[in-house]
């Protein structure tokens, strides 16, 4: 998910305070300094309604090996800390937090500090409707700041944007005992290097998922708007990092890929339009459960799909307990490779249907497990992993 900050803070900005921490200042002589804009936004989150976090401050460091009382901390402190509800941050919807003067520079760490015991989810029943509120459970790092992945460089005096990226759906562990725990994964991208890619799907599928992937890998992702229509951003340039999947996932119908999207600086990339949109026939559903469990705080659960040599990401949830995933079953998942003339066609491939690969990936240590799965007839409830 990206995490942006309300638009009360717009107004808000006027009173957040820069301020120096451990040996750190904001004080730079103006010839030497420029200025940061930091918004925030999210991901899509997997089995909630909301998530709540409460942001008081955002710490940054031009040492890579910092530790939280070395020299050259500056923070910004918000005057009054802010809750957020990350689920209303998508389809590249940015929430400004506000602009700080920094140090010119390279900066290696950046560091998201919430209010401890001020973050809740609200999960989604059954019917989708939502559930009850619980509290998410908080480390200590809460009063460090919770570490950032990305460095970002701030020139003499110029502007530089930057969004904080907060993937929800890996960064909220499911408990056994039906609790929850907070495990920010949160990137930074300079928005100088960053562009769109933009589509829409059938007005049938208005519920879907849309996901940006590298190897099989979420870069990001975004629920499709009521109108049909997505936007994956901010994404980082091909140029920097390789072209991107785009994969569309709906419960009841076959998923969709198109491959080897490019995207370019401050544009937008169309993969395809109202007039002709991505469209999947419908599809029978199954239901892959079980457990997965660890002596750590976590295990990434992946729902992995090879579609013409090619493996894609299709569902994800991180526990330490239980897991459900409700996945097409009944169709073939269809495949395209982008082109700038539109539409895109879409290539059935027949031997993808019903066939999956359910990947733990044990968030500590860094070992794996993965089982392959056939529910094209029916679903599989005993699908357990123990690291």
């Amino acid at each position: 998910m990206k995490i942006l900050f309300p638009a009360t803070l717009v107004a808000a900005a006027l009173a957040l305070t820069a301020c120096g921490g451990g040996g750190g200042g904001n004080d730079a002589p103006a010839s030497n300094s420029g200025t940061v804009n930091v918004a925030i936004t999210d991901n899509p989150s997997c089995g909630f309604n909301h998530v709540w976090v409460t942001v008081q401050q955002i710490r940054v460091n031009g040492s890579a090996t910092a530790g939280d009382n070395d020299a050259g901390w500056q923070t910004l402190t918000l005057a009054t800390p802010q809750r957020i509800d990350l689920l209303s941050l998508t389809n590249g919807v940015l929430q400004q937090l506000g602009q700080f003067p920094l140090s010119a520079g390279q900066y290696q760490q950046i560091r998201l500090v919430l209010v401890a015991n001020a973050n809740t989810v609200v999960p989604t029943t059954a019917s989708g409707a939502d559930g009850t509120e619980v509290a998410l459970s908080t480390p200590s790092a809460t009063q460090s700041g919770y570490k950032v992945i990305g460095n970002f460089t701030v020139q003499p005096n110029t502007l530089t944007d930057l969004v904080l990226d907060f993937d929800a759906c890996r960064s909220i562990v499911q408990k056994g005992n039906g609790s929850y725990s907070l495990k920010p994964v949160v990137t930074a991208t300079p928005v100088v290097v960053s562009g769109r890619i933009k589509g829409y799907v059938s007005p049938n599928e208005v519920g879907a998922t849309v996901y940006a992937e590298q190897n099989g890998h979420v870069i990001k992702g975004t629920v499709v708007n009521t109108d049909g229509s997505f936007t994956l951003a901010p994404l980082v340039q091909s140029s920097v990092n390789g072209n991107y999947d785009v994969v569309v996932v709906d419960k009841g119908y076959a998923d969709a890929i198109i491959r080897a999207v490019p995207v370019t600086a401050n544009a937008d990339t169309t993969v395809s339009t109202a007039a002709a949109p991505i469209s999947t026939p419908a599809s029978g559903i199954q239901i892959a459960s079980g457990s997965a469990t660890s002596a750590s705080d976590g295990i990434l659960v992946r729902v992995l799909q090879t579609v013409n040599g090619g493996t894609y990401e299709i569902a994800s949830m991180v526990t330490n307990g239980s897991f459900s995933f409700t996945l097409p079953a009944g169709m073939p998942t269809y495949v395209g490779t982008y082109s700038s003339s539109l539409p895109i066609a879409l290539t059935s491939d027949g031997n993808a249907a019903g066939q999956y690969q359910i990947e733990a990936d044990e968030t500590v240590t860094g070992a794996v497990q993965t089982t392959p799965i056939n529910i094209t007839s029916s679903s599989i409830t005993n699908l357990n992993f123990k690291f």
